[in-house]
């Protein structure tokens, strides 16, 4: 009696069929195609028994599916090289390694005069401003977003103009109410000194420093007699029939007892809680 010899899959007789070992198993072709095959890199379809098969770092291809990404030149007798997982033949990959002009996108050669900015390469005459179209070369030049212009042209289109002397802004400045201002014209309105960088507050479009605004323009807390800026401690106050408190000195008179949000009473000039009111 003859030994059994059969797919490991399917279990089919082998005896006189071709058939494939895998992993030592025996596999008849059918069951090799549809359990087995590699998959090709190229065009995902199994790689059978009937196609020759190409194998590189762990992928594997049809024979005919072995090109250049590029030119789609079949390099499966030819050398090739791996870009970014791409195969190429010899003549796309030198191609490939050249640096793309930003601006036209075609090859920078060696020899061919050039620039280098932000990781990319332009010919020397494709970095052009992007307003007046002239090759920027040696000249400083200024971008907006991927935008490149030559100083007079950015400044034409982009640049601010201090509110107050109408002169353009060439660097720094303050921005205040959404309208530029150059440092030095960004004065307290009553002595002038320089408010870039410092505390200030506002009243009737004006800007001040808070010790002007303390002497010249704050109310007065009718508690303390001090100034009522809004900065500190005194940022929330209390307002009546025309007179002003800071919030911890709208008190009472008598207990002391602070009325800010509370019912009060008003005897003459002075405010009562409602208890020490009915005392009186």
């Amino acid at each position: 009696m003859t030994d059994r010899f059969d797919c490991f899959y399917c279990r089919d007789d082998l005896h006189g069929k071709k058939y494939i070992k895998k992993d030592e198993r025996p596999v008849c072709v059918r069951c090799f195609d549809k359990f087995c095959a590699n998959t090709c890199t190229e065009c995902r379809r199994p790689i059978g028994t009937d196609s020759k098969e190409l194998h590189h770092k762990g992928r594997y291809w049809h024979e005919d599916c072995f090109r250049c990404f590029k030119c789609y030149k079949p390099l499966a007798k030819e050398s090739f090289s791996l870009k970014d997982d791409k195969i190429m033949c010899g003549k796309c990959s030198s191609r490939e390694d050249a640096p793309r002009c930003h601006g036209c996108y075609k090859a920078v050669l060696p020899g061919d005069e050039n620039v280098e900015y932000k990781n990319n390469v332009w010919h020397d005459s494709c970095f052009t401003c992007y307003q007046c179209k002239l090759p920027i070369r040696t000249k400083s030049f200024l971008t907006k977003g991927e935008d490149v212009y030559c100083a007079p042209c950015h400044q034409r289109k982009f640049g601010k103009h201090c509110v107050h002397c109408k002169q353009a802004i060439t660097s720094g400045g303050v921005n205040y109410q959404d309208q530029p201002w150059h440092s030095d014209c960004f004065v307290c309105h009553t002595c002038r000194k320089p408010l870039a960088g410092t505390r200030f507050t506002s009243h009737e479009e004006h800007a001040y420093c808070v010790d002007c605004y303390k002497s010249t323009v704050a109310k007065k807390c009718c508690g303390c007699q001090s100034p009522i800026t809004g900065f500190g401690k005194g940022i929330n106050v209390v307002n009546y029939e025309g007179k002003s408190w800071h919030e911890y000195c709208f008190n009472c008179k008598k207990c002391s007892l602070c009325l800010a949000k509370k019912h009060f009473v008003v005897k003459g000039e002075d405010i009562y809680c409602p208890d020490c009111a009915k005392k009186l």
